[in-house]
């Protein structure tokens, strides 16, 4: 139990940084394995090939997004009960927890597969990559189980202060995913669709590296009385994670709409758009991984009582996230050209060509990421604290900007218009932020906190 980590007492920043490194460390290396997907797809099949994956990427994080918005959403009561101290409460919540989640493991596969092909046509996906689009989106919707069962185990662990096992697992499985890439795209040659096998190959042996981790946990050893489904339990549960599912559902809505308005520019354009997007992952990953880390802070506070710490933490957390974002940002527009090269092969006027667009548009969005740094921070201590239906109210808010901006603009501005739609939906997810942060700190000022509440 010694990668448990009670943060209800001790410095808030350094506490908060020192549990977001891990998950940064972990989340740069599966953004690694991402990256190398793209790399080795695009390099070995070329760019329709690389366009196709990026027909799907929009449909495939909607399904990532309502998994890690249920499962976050229900670590949050975990981390409440944990820095209560009610070890007793925190099985039965982890074990209803995995009740509801293998439920909604099975409907999120069946909602896949059903809609996979209708809605790769209403995004007007390009009938010379639509093929291998298909058969890469359905292989990652089949391994949706293995998603669901490593984000949710990954999920308790962080509840509970353990940031460092999600990071071994992490690293383990990029090891993995990478070999078998280059196995089975490059070395056996079978396709795109190989290289989602290889992620969904590669989160099942993250997934049982943090079973093994959690069966060794003093506080999550089950015994019979454990072993129940409780109606209210299941609708507290709901309550907290619908709201985050619903959320990431409706931002990954909205990011369908801008791939249709991409996909009708050109395969060009959208491989351009998909080796950016693959670094969006790397632009974010810090500010993911301080949402984090903030979540787990101000769960575990509110459950000890100890309110004062929240506002100070979160104070803390803003500062931190703000220089990273800063630092991110001059490295990107400084390298990002020369990464963007690793993505993209072919004629050396449609590589330029490419390149050009992929760079415009990372430029664009590595500008922006203050922006994208508060938006995490923000709203994940609003959801620590317990509320997550403002974080929701953001999510329609960004959701309205980034198709607003993707269907309006490009009629003045033609496709330059697309690339302010992302940073401009970070923008309209802020506003709403601010005041629900306001909000949520005259309440928490409500609360009586206990004696020797102290920051």
């Amino acid at each position: 139990m010694t990668d448990v980590k009670n943060m209800t007492s001790g410095n808030p920043g350094r506490l908060i940084f020192s549990f977001a490194l891990p998950l940064m460390i972990g989340s740069l290396f599966q953004q690694f394995y991402t990256v190398a997907d793209t790399m080795i797809v695009g390099q070995v099949l070329g760019v329709s090939a690389i366009a196709a994956v990026g027909a799907t990427d929009w449909l495939v994080w909607m399904m990532l997004g309502m998994i890690q918005g249920f499962t976050q959403g229900f670590s949050i009561w975990m981390a409440q009960e944990f820095g209560a101290d009610h070890p007793r409460q925190l099985r039965h919540v982890a074990v209803n927890s995995l009740f509801l989640s293998a439920a909604i493991a099975v409907v999120l596969v069946l909602f896949g597969q059903l809609l996979a092909v209708p809605t790769l046509r209403i995004l007007n996906t390009p009938a010379s990559v639509f093929k291998d689009a298909e058969s890469y989106m359905r292989t990652i919707f089949w391994g949706l189980p293995v998603t669901v069962a490593y984000n949710l185990f990954a999920a308790a662990l962080r509840s509970l202060g353990d940031g460092k096992t999600p990071l071994r697992a992490m690293v383990f499985a990029s090891a993995v995913n990478i070999g078998l890439d280059l196995l089975f795209v490059s070395g056996l040659g079978l396709g795109v669709a190989s290289a989602a096998a290889a992620t969904v190959i590669a989160q099942l042996f993250a997934g049982i590296f943090c079973l093994v981790k959690i069966l060794q946990i003093e506080v999550l050893k089950l015994s019979k009385k454990d072993l129940s489904l409780r109606g209210h339990a299941c609708a507290r549960l709901m309550g907290l994670g619908f709201p985050m599912a619903f959320q990431n559902m409706v931002i990954s809505v909205g990011g369908m709409i801008v791939q249709f308005v991409i996909n009708g520019f050109g395969v060009i354009f959208l491989a351009a758009f998909t080796a950016s997007n693959k670094l969006y992952g790397m632009l974010e990953m810090a500010a993911t991984s301080y949402g984090f880390s903030m979540t787990t802070y101000a769960g575990q506070n509110v459950g000890a009582g100890r309110i004062g710490r929240i506002r100070r933490g979160y104070r803390d957390a803003l500062v931190i996230a703000l220089v990273t974002s800063l630092a991110i940002t001059a490295l990107m527009i400084g390298a990002g050209q020369a990464i963007l090269r690793c993505f993209i092969s072919g004629d050396p006027q449609t590589v330029e060509e490419t390149l050009e667009i992929a760079y415009h548009y990372l430029f664009i969005m590595s500008a922006g990421l203050p922006i994208l740094y508060y938006l995490h921070v923000t709203r994940s201590c609003i959801q620590g604290i317990g509320n997550t239906l403002l974080p929701m109210v953001s999510g329609i808010s960004e959701f309205i900007m980034r198709t607003g901006s993707a269907l309006v603009l490009p009629l003045f501005m033609g496709q330059e218009g697309i690339f302010y739609a992302e940073v401009l939906a970070w923008f309209g997810a802020d506003v709403v932020l601010f005041f629900s942060y306001l909000y949520c700190s005259r309440n928490l000022q409500a609360m009586k906190a206990p004696a020797g509440d102290t920051v």
